[in-house]
């Protein structure tokens, strides 16, 4: 592994331990040439996702932006991290095992949503906006009153 610091590959792993709910394995590292310290997470990729975009360009799938999307749409609201990595986890699960191969971007949003809805409603609805490209003020009240049933 190389050091995030100085570049160096002779880094120790000094600490491992579960993280995510045992999705995944966090080591603590230490640079021998710079004394940095810094941390690694390790999770099991059963194979490579490919998204599929609207325009029919591909890219694979980068667990960090959907883990972003999460940050940003519950951003200010008290939900428990560990709440929000297993929804990540559940998600990337499925991604996984789609059979296609090829996942289409917009079973990732529709999972995005899924996963807010269960976890936090006006994140869901910060989610939505976005999403489904809200562009005024009767856009939320109409979404609000169809998926949310107020």
């Amino acid at each position: 592994m190389l050091c995030p610091f100085c570049g160096s590959e002779d880094t120790q792993v000094k600490d491992s331990r579960p993280a995510e709910d045992g999705a995944a394995i966090r080591r603590r590292r230490l640079c021998g040439d710079c004394n940095a310290r810094f941390t690694t997470f390790e999770r099991v990729q059963l194979r490579e996702i490919t998204i599929v975009k609207r325009s029919g360009r591909k890219s694979v799938f980068d667990r960090d932006k959907l883990d972003r999307s999460f940050q940003i749409a519950l951003r200010k609201r008290e939900v428990n991290s560990d709440e929000v990595a297993r929804s990540i986890n559940d998600i990337v699960r499925q991604l996984e095992s789609y059979s296609e191969g090829d996942v289409p971007s917009h079973l990732v949003g529709e999972l995005v949503m899924k996963a807010l809805a269960a976890l936090d409603q006006v994140a869901y609805v910060r989610y939505a906006s976005v999403y489904r490209n809200f562009e005024e003020a009767s856009d939320f009240e109409a979404f609000v009153e169809k998926e949310l049933g107020e």
